[in-house]
């Protein structure tokens, strides 16, 4: 079994105790630093009563207390669970109501988001109780492929999801960063997704697994990274293709360009070639894409550098995610077989590795239906595969939207809509945005009698959802596309709005 990160840091701890590890505004911490802390707060949690297997939860912004949990839950066993603020109360409610935490520590600034959430105990971290001197903890036997992380993600019923993952999974992080994307103990490496998103938190954990620097941001504007990635000496960083162009736009303007990059990695999409000409003509770094998802604990299919060459032999591949990683088998499946498909045709992404996740909490049929008796991961995703085992993204089998670096799954908005009383039916598809990649627009039917607005509708939403969850626009219709038992027909929507929309 791979190193788990437990076992790196502690090894970093004793070895270059006083390395750069951790840095978040004008806080900088050592490896030997998150070690300590790590156990300190461990100390408080075993204190309040936290033991084995309990959920502790955190609402925070980006800062090094989501790592001191981290570590610290996984030195006593415990489950960490980090809550999306951005979520709206009613959502972030479901969510403790169905993990159950035995502790919240929570922002201060973010505490009215916890208005929905039942009666928890809570720690306010601006007040968080610390020992006089470190507290040696008992060696404990903890189990490391017993959960550590409790990642919640929408599911396409709208019901909130909480995927389980262990130290074991996460363990391929040490691989992944030396083999995959060159990181090594010189590495500096910038965080600027959201820490409570597989793609942050486990992302974050790359250069840390090699003994290298990370830094945390959680503003990304353009003038912002470009300073982050310049005072620091970044190295690595992950970006959606999005923020890539905001950084090539602010260039292009005269706005400062950062240097010393050595990799980019981006994911959620391909990268446009006009783009990537852009930006490796004022970055002058390599570019990697990545695949994967917060059942399996982060990247799972990669496409190298040496792929991202628009005048190479092969252009073609700038619009694949990669190959799987070495310790990762893919298949591609038709679901309704159950069959392997020839190269070329579209099939399900399905995927077995030791990074699957454990499963989704207190969801065993959900879980049954997600991970196969054998240990296949089905992903939901459609690609084809080429000669030379390059993976494609043909479509979604389900129906998520991705806008920014969110999911967003449309039946959440769909139920928020169809309480209102002047809708009568509504379907939401994801629709091209300059800025966002999608953006999720909202069909609907009013009910007999009714005169609904686009404003009011949307207004409707925002008090129910997150604001980036909630539709963009609306359009009024008569009916909605659907087939003889029903079943609205998503596809003949999307292409009725492809015409509508052409100029």
């Amino acid at each position: 079994m791979q190193p788990t990160l437990l076992s790196l840091l502690r090894h970093f701890a004793a070895e270059t105790p006083d390395a750069p590890c951790l840095a978040h505004g004008r806080t900088l911490l050592s490896f030997r630093d998150l070690d300590e802390a790590s156990e300190l707060l461990a100390a408080v949690l075993l204190a309040r009563g936290v033991g084995d297997g309990d959920r502790v939860a955190l609402l925070a912004h980006a800062a090094p207390i989501f790592y001191e949990l981290a570590y610290a839950c996984a030195k006593i066993g415990a489950i960490m669970l980090p809550l999306n603020w951005r979520l709206a109360p009613r959502e972030i409610g479901q969510i403790v109501i169905d993990a159950e935490p035995a502790l919240i520590l929570v922002q201060p600034a973010l505490a009215a988001h916890l208005a929905e959430a039942p009666a928890i105990p809570k720690i306010d971290l601006d007040a968080l109780p610390a020992a006089a001197a470190p507290f040696p903890l008992t060696a404990r036997g903890v189990d490391p492929h017993a959960a550590t992380l409790l990642l919640y993600t929408s599911g396409t019923t709208g019901v909130p999801k909480g995927v389980l993952i262990s130290q074991a999974n996460l363990s391929f992080v040490e691989r992944m960063a030396r083999e995959a994307w060159d990181f090594d103990a010189s590495s500096v490496n910038l965080v600027a997704m959201p820490l409570f998103h597989i793609g942050g938190i486990g992302y974050g954990m790359m250069a840390l697994s090699q003994g290298g620097h990370t830094v945390l941001l959680d503003q990304l504007d353009p003038a912002s990274i470009v300073d982050a990635v310049n005072r620091h000496g970044v190295t690595h960083a992950f970006f959606v293709p999005t923020v890539i162009q905001r950084l090539v736009d602010h260039a292009e303007a005269g706005g400062e360009v950062p240097r010393g990059l050595r990799r980019i990695l981006y994911g959620a999409a391909p990268i446009g070639e006009p783009l990537l000409r852009r930006a490796l003509r004022l970055f002058g770094c390599e570019f990697s894409h990545a695949y994967g998802a917060t059942e399996t604990a982060g990247t799972v299919v990669s496409l190298p550098p040496a792929e991202h060459d628009p005048d190479g032999p092969t252009p073609e591949r700038l619009r694949s995610c990669g190959r799987p990683l070495p310790w990762v088998e893919l298949d591609l499946v038709n679901p309704a077989t159950e069959r392997p498909v020839a190269t070329g045709e579209v099939g399900e992404i399905r995927v077995r590795s030791g990074m699957v996740m454990l499963g989704y909490w207190r969801k065993p049929e959900e879980t049954a239906a997600a991970v196969t008796a054998d240990g296949w991961l089905c992903t939901g995703d459609a690609a084809y595969r080429d000669a030379d085992g390059f993976v494609f993204i043909h479509d979604r089998y389900k129906d998520m939207i991705v806008s920014g670096a969110e999911n967003i799954y449309p039946t959440e908005i769909e139920n928020v809509l169809g309480a209102h009383p002047d809708v009568s039916q509504v379907a939401v598809i994801g629709v091209p945005h300059e800025k966002w990649g999608e953006t999720p627009r909202a069909y609907v039917v009013p009910r007999a009698g009714a005169d609904p607005d686009e404003a009011t509708l949307i207004d409707f939403t925002r008090e129910h959802l997150a604001r980036y969850k909630c539709p963009t626009s609306i359009r009024f219709v008569g009916a909605l596309p659907q087939n003889a038992s029903g079943k609205i027909l998503k596809k003949d929507l999307r292409a009725l709005d492809r015409h509508w929309s052409a100029p």
